[in-house]
């Protein structure tokens, strides 16, 4: 069983297929794991409901009715909202360029049906472990470059202010040479 942090729901695995079967097999299953499921039987209906819900990660058949999986994965991959959910494909297809097509697409992984629970079970760990990561990679590296700027800016500000600091002397100098009458200057309470 999954675990998760009370803050936040359970992640959201969209299931795009066009046998009901196949539907009531994985829903069941990863309901059971603790997932959040949604369901479309095409790959127009399953896009419309990933660029509605954003889930945390698509499983995909390739053979449907209407638009392929490869279609709907490259349509999924090239909006915006929906580019970056991770999808694995599954299908009867097992030839290698099926897959490479598939992985071409956008998929990260594939499984091959008929498909075993468990397998699936590993694979959708898998992925969401990965897609987690990456946030926190980029959140990290987004962090990282503000602060760079940060400290690119301090620099500039520190060196604008020598800068000034520097003229600034200059001009007491020019002044202190240049005066027609003697200065005085207290230091320690004594006149230099």
């Amino acid at each position: 069983m999954i675990t998760y942090n009370t803050d936040t729901q359970p992640p959201e695995v969209l299931i795009i297929d066009d046998m009901p079967s196949n539907l009531d097999i994985l829903v069941e299953h990863l309901e059971n794991l603790g997932y959040r499921t949604a369901v479309a039987l095409d790959g127009e209906i399953g896009i419309s409901c990933a660029q509605y819900s954003c889930p945390d990660l698509i499983l995909l058949d390739i053979m449907m009715p209407g638009i392929d999986g490869f279609e709907t994965c490259r349509r999924l991959k090239s909006h915006p909202k929906t580019q970056s959910i991770p999808i694995i494909f599954m299908s009867a297809l097992s030839d290698p360029e099926d897959k490479v097509q598939g992985f071409n697409a956008g998929a990260v992984d594939f499984i091959t049906k008929p498909f075993d629970i468990t397998e699936v079970d590993a694979r959708v760990k898998t992925q969401l472990s990965l897609s987690a990561l990456k946030t926190q990679l980029e959140a990290y590296i987004t962090q990282l470059e503000r602060e760079i700027q940060i400290r690119i800016q301090a620099e500039e500000n520190s060196k604008l202010a020598y800068q000034r600091l520097g003229e600034s002397e200059e001009r007491y100098r020019l002044l202190v040479e240049q005066a027609p009458d003697a200065i005085l200057i207290e230091v320690d309470g004594q006149l230099t």
